[in-house]
C-alpha cells in the first residue's frame, strides 16, 4: 500500500531485482523501488513496473532485449525502459517480450519478435519499444503469454498477435499463416465489439468471457 515492491523466489537472472544472483525464500525489497510503484508484471525471466509517474522500469533477464534498455545485458536491478519514462498506465510480461499500454490507450512492445509477438509488422527483435501496428490508440488492457500477446479493445473487442500453432489467437475459420505480425481480431464477428473480460492468456490458449453489468 506504500507502493514499494518486494519479491521471492529464483534469482538466476536478476529478476527479483536486489542486485544479486541468489534465490530468495522470503520477500526482499527491489532496489531502488521502495515506493512509487502503481503496477507490476513479471515475464518468464523478467520484471517490470511501472511506477506513480508513468514510467517504466525492468530487470533480469534481457538476452532479447526484453527489458527495453536498448541493450542485451542482464540487469540486477531496475534500469528505465528507453522512451517509456513517463505516459504509461499497465505493463505486460510474456516469456522473452514485454509490452507497455499507454495513458492513450495505445500499445508499445520489446524483446523477442521471433513469433511476430510484438506486433509491429515483423519477426525482428527489438531492444527498445516500438509501437504495435494499428493500435496506438483505442486498448483499455493488455496481457502476454510466453510467445503471442493480446489487446481488450475500449470498444469490448480483443485483438492477438504472435504465435498461433494451436490456434490461440482465435482467428477466422481459413486464416492460413501460425504465426500473426500484427493484431487481428479474434473470431470475428462474435468477439470483434461485444464487450468481454480482459482475455487471460495460457501457453497455447485464450480465454475470455462476456462483461457483465
Amino acid at each position: 500500500t506504500g507502493g514499494g515492491l518486494r519479491c521471492w523466489g529464483s534469482n538466476d537472472y536478476g529478476q527479483l531485482g536486489d542486485g544479486t544472483t541468489t534465490t530468495r525464500p522470503a520477500p526482499v525489497d527491489v532496489s531502488g523501488l521502495t515506493s512509487g510503484v502503481q503496477t507490476v508484471a513479471a515475464g518468464e525471466r523478467h520484471t517490470c513496473a511501472v511506477t506513480t509517474e508513468g514510467g517504466v522500469r525492468c530487470w533480469g533477464a534481457n538476452e532479447r532485449g526484453q527489458l527495453g534498455d536498448g541493450t542485451t545485458t542482464t540487469r540486477l536491478t531496475p534500469v528505465d525502459v528507453t522512451g517509456l519514462t513517463s505516459g504509461v498506465q499497465a505493463v505486460a510480461g510474456g516469456g522473452n517480450h514485454t509490452c507497455a499500454l499507454t495513458t492513450v490507450g495505445g500499445v508499445k512492445c520489446w524483446g523477442d519478435n521471433t513469433y511476430g509477438q510484438l506486433g509491429d509488422g515483423t519477426t525482428t527483435a527489438r531492444p527498445t519499444p516500438v509501437d504495435v501496428s494499428n493500435l496506438t490508440s483505442g486498448v483499455q488492457q493488455i496481457t502476454a503469454n510466453a510467445f503471442y500477446t493480446c489487446a481488450l479493445l475500449t470498444s469490448g473487442g480483443v485483438k492477438c498477435w504472435g504465435s498461433n500453432g494451436d490456434g490461440q489467437l482465435g482467428l477466422n475459420p481459413g486464416w492460413t499463416p501460425l504465426d500473426v505480425v500484427a493484431p487481428q481480431p479474434l473470431i470475428a464477428p462474435q468477439i470483434t465489439s461485444t464487450p468481454v473480460t480482459t482475455p487471460t492468456v495460457g501457453r497455447s490458449y485464450t480465454y475470455t468471457a462476456p462483461a457483465t453489468g
